[in-house]
């Protein structure tokens, strides 16, 4: 059996831990008789033809190491039907590699756009099997991705950190969590590090709430005041406006200021006289060492994975769904977006003990 596998978009920590289980899952169930080639740096590795043999030796000790071994890049959906600057069609040069190789299965992890691209060459008549990777935790389909919790943990740690600092010099702090469309990593790592505000893009906050919350912990003694805030945060006044209109303003806004959260430390700054500072923790939250949980859904999705290559199970997602692996076909998720639900009851909660949401 000869089986592709790449990693494509951002890394994250457990992309070499789902690559291990597959492999070791594979080798297991074959009885060794299997060959593994990795495509280097994502599709550009399938469109070039840039690839290496692996062999089992090069997923050994690989459970705990963050990033990953095949190395990844961002190749936009929208450009995949463009040819390159040499007018090659990335599509038909993917197809080919794929049969060059003799290939009877190709293992793609990554996250949305990565999951396109694979619907796509299942449409193309290969072999797939996506396996959901992303911090954002916004793949449709599946409960969880790995990444995520291995992001939350980073992310809580930035945030717990910030506390101390805060509480001594009484000040505003605003903690930038990555999430450009979706606020699952700000809303679990605010909830597991007490912010007091939590802004996600999913509800539009409005300024005058912020300051309420602000003022509230104030009349209640508290010198200091904690926000997480997504990067895709937005205004309900922004949200009311057009696409054009909203693209606009935010051309002329980073002008003046690098992201949403330095917006909102001006307006505090500007309407408490309380100085506001900003902590960007940026692309750490996708490195180190992923965290235990990851390990194991890594391992599990892993397993899974050669199962349902073995069994010739094809163009599908394994997903985690209620604790268990399943699978689901690619063709029913691509290019769906899971956002939270401002009405769940995670939410709710969070409210219920005071949080603000700036709604």
């Amino acid at each position: 059996m000869k089986i592709g596998m790449l990693t494509s978009g951002g890394d994250c920590q457990a992309l070499n831990a789902a690559m291990r289980g597959v492999v070791k899952g594979l080798e297991e169930s074959c009885n060794g008789d299997v060959e593994i080639y990795g495509f280097l740096n994502g599709y550009k590795g399938l469109i070039y033809g840039d690839y290496r043999k692996l062999t089992g030796s090069d997923f050994s000790g690989i459970l705990t190491r963050g990033g990953t071994i095949l190395g990844s890049s961002r190749q936009p959906f929208k450009m995949m039907r463009v040819p390159d600057e040499n007018g090659l069609d990335k599509v038909e040069a993917m197809k080919s590699n794929y049969r060059k190789l003799g290939l009877d299965c190709i293992v793609i992890l990554g996250g949305n756009g990565t999951q396109k691209t694979a619907n796509l060459l299942r449409e193309e008549g290969l072999n797939v099997i996506h396996l959901p990777k992303t911090i954002d935790n916004d793949i449709y389909g599946t409960d969880i991705t790995f990444g995520f919790y291995s992001a939350v943990d980073i992310a809580t740690a930035c945030i717990d950190c910030i506390h101390t600092t805060a509480a001594s010099h009484n000040r505003v702090f605003i903690v930038e969590v990555m999430g450009h469309k979706v606020g699952w990593l700000t809303l679990y790592s605010g909830v597991a590090s007490g912010a007091d505000i939590i802004l996600i893009p999913e509800i539009p906050y409005e300024d005058d709430k912020i300051i309420d919350a602000i003022q509230k912990r104030h009349q209640q003694g508290k010198g200091f005041t904690i926000l997480a805030v997504a990067e895709g945060a937005i205004s309900k006044a922004d949200a009311a406006l057009s696409k054009k209109e909203r693209k606009e303003k935010l051309a002329k806004e980073a002008k003046k200021w690098p992201s949403v959260s330095y917006k909102i430390a001006d307006m505090i700054t500007e309407r408490t006289g309380s100085e506001a500072r900003v902590t960007v923790p940026g692309h750490t939250q996708r490195g180190g060492s992923p965290c235990p949980y990851d390990r194991i859904l890594c391992t599990r999705l892993g397993s899974a994975a050669a199962k349902a290559i073995v069994e010739g199970k094809f163009g599908n997602m394994v997903a985690m769904k209620n604790g268990e692996t399943k699978l689901v076909p690619l063709a029913d998720v691509a290019g769906k977006l899971k956002t939270v639900d401002p009405d769940c009851k995670m939410i709710a909660e969070a409210k219920r003990i005071g949080i603000s949401f700036g709604d």
